[in-house]
């Protein structure tokens, strides 16, 4: 019965409608445009939705429908949930929900929030081991049948594709809530959430008309010692491994090279890079989107810091996922489902959107208003099933000295 539910607590939704409450007010500060009185919300009605999530249980939902004028003559319309009425599982006394293994190559501190949730709505005693997505793959590789796991939820698509022949392949309705390019062609993983590649780069240094088109541009000498990088980071990782794709080894290893003679400036994650480059201690770093959206959600449109979608449509501008599979060896594979389908729920995918600020993968669910379209970002043509030789990624980093 736990896999047909998809129930939410009161707690986890007053958190994502503050955060929900939070983008759109962020939303309205960047805008800009409109006058004051235009861009302050109206409520205009209330209405009962009722959805069921599966044939033994009705969930009430309230949705307050919220009016928000964001420029002259342009009207958007949000839909914030404030309220859901509390569903208790029909359990019999004595019945055990079970447990949940899950490898976790992201962070605790983007996605614990949202596995807490789904614990506390399911009742599954959830255990999480963290570890860089890189790491677990070879981790899963060397337990083999053996691994404890349930649930591998990698940071990005490498990883997923490393193991891909230990997972079994989803359930039909979990592919199908995700678009194609984002989920494995045998259906053994799907993508939760959208990661783009981007330069992150120091307004106080540069303007976005100041950056090359491409990855290649900051081998150039003009950018010796401006330039930061997170060799051991798994994104970076998988936009090697498209790099190896779309450019060939060759001038892969060309570029990586370059870039070490070039003195590139290493960094142990994203995050530092985004506050270097404020800081003016680099001029741009190699990162994914979101981490720039988290400074000035704490510090402030005075960030000093924006991204860049590389122009010229090469690897340094792929759009990554995350994503997560369950392993053909799993012991709960329904709480294993019940999992992942909570990811790619509405408040699952709300989650990402509003407090990570990813790209929901989930029809319906509306990204960030801060975010580039992701139809207006040139991306290479690479799939991410292309991205699986992890192995072959790393032996290059280490032949050219960008990891020990």
């Amino acid at each position: 019965m736990m896999n047909q539910l998809n129930l939410f607590s009161n707690a986890g939704v007053r958190a994502l409608v503050a955060g929900a409450l939070l983008l759109a007010l962020t939303a309205i500060a960047c805008g800009g445009a409109a006058p004051a009185a235009q861009a302050e919300p109206i409520t205009v009605e209330v209405t009962r939705v009722v959805e069921q999530p599966g044939p033994e249980v009705t969930r009430e939902v309230q949705v307050e429908v919220t009016r928000i004028v964001e420029h002259p003559g342009a009207e958007v319309t949000r839909e914030v949930p404030v309220e859901v009425t509390r569903v208790v599982r029909e359990f019999a006394p004595n019945d055990d929900p079970g447990e949940l293994i899950i490898y976790s190559g992201r962070s605790e501190s983007l996605v614990d929030p949202i596995i807490q949730q789904f614990k506390g709505a399911t009742g599954i005693d959830v255990r999480v081991k963290y570890a860089g997505t890189a790491a677990l793959a070879a981790t899963l590789l060397e337990e083999g049948a053996n691994s404890p796991a349930d649930v591998f939820y990698a940071q990005d698509p490498g990883g997923l594709a490393a193991v891909s022949e230990m997972m079994t392949e989803l359930p039909t309705d979990i592919i199908e809530m995700t678009p194609e390019w984002a989920r494995s062609a045998e259906g053994h993983w799907v993508g939760v959430t959208g990661r783009a590649r981007v330069v992150v780069y120091g307004t106080d240094q540069l303007s976005e008309d100041d950056l090359p088109n491409d990855l290649w541009g900051f081998t150039e000498p003009e950018w010796k010692g401006r330039v930061g990088w997170a060799p051991t980071n798994g994104s970076f990782q998988a936009m090697v491994t498209a790099l190896r794709r779309g450019w060939g080894e060759e001038r892969a290893e060309e570029w990586l090279r370059a870039m070490i003679a070039n003195d590139v400036k290493i960094y142990p994650k994203n995050t530092p890079q985004v506050a270097a480059a404020a800081a003016g201690e680099i001029d741009v770093g190699l990162v994914n989107h979101y981490y720039l959206y988290r400074f000035i959600a704490e510090e402030g449109e005075d960030f000093a810091a924006r991204n860049a979608h590389l122009r010229g449509a090469g690897p340094g501008s792929i759009v990554l996922v995350s994503g997560a599979g369950i392993l053909e060896t799993a012991d709960n594979p329904e709480n294993a489902e019940a999992f992942i389908r909570f990811l790619l729920s509405s408040v699952g995918q709300q989650y990402f959107a509003g407090q990570t600020f990813e790209y929901p993968m989930v029809e319906g669910v509306r990204p960030s208003v801060l975010l580039t379209p992701l139809a207006e970002i040139e991306q290479p043509e690479i799939t991410l099933a292309d991205l699986s030789d992890l192995a072959g990624t790393q032996a290059l980093l280490q032949k050219t000295g960008a990891l020990p």
